[in-house]
């Protein structure tokens, strides 16, 4: 099931994420904040990679671009304090907006994938930009969202 997700044309403005096997209920709207459980979240304020935990996906249909995914992964692997998959492009999304996660990184997502983590990301304070820095990670199919602080070359 997709999470719910309101939009005001290609802009979410309200989004909520169920981790069931945690029982945590993240949720944002636009202007109102981030939270966990009622509780406001932020994200993290690490500004060195080398003290960062990140987070990507798998390819798992569109290799095209396999290459340079792996140039990235192994950039992550030998520069950051470690990378995390955990399956759920949602999941992750939400773990950089409350901290857990300091930077996250994929491709050959789908809109209703990160519509509601992106507005979770950037009501605690994040940054998320498709890989050239632009704002096309919505339909664009790739997605970079970090604390504001931590970059990542793509």
């Amino acid at each position: 099931m997709a999470p719910p997700i309101t939009f005001t044309g290609n802009e979410p403005v309200l989004g909520v994420v169920y981790e069931v096997g945690h029982d945590e209920c993240f949720y944002a709207w636009k202007d109102g904040g981030a939270f966990l459980n009622g509780q406001p979240i932020k994200v993290s304020n690490r500004s060195e990679v080398g003290n960062a935990l990140l987070a990507t996906g798998f390819p798992y249909s569109d290799f095209s671009r396999l290459d340079s995914y792996v140039e990235m992964f192994k950039w992550a692997m030998t520069n950051a304090r470690g990378v995390r998959r955990l399956g759920s492009a949602a999941a992750d999304l939400v773990y950089v907006a409350c901290g857990r996660f300091d930077a996250f990184w994929e491709y050959d997502l789908k809109p209703w994938d990160v519509a509601a983590g992106v507005i979770i990301v950037t009501e605690a304070g994040g940054k998320v930009t498709d890989y050239k820095g632009g704002s096309d990670y919505l339909f664009g199919r790739e997605i970079v969202a970090t604390n504001s602080i931590i970059e990542l070359p793509l």
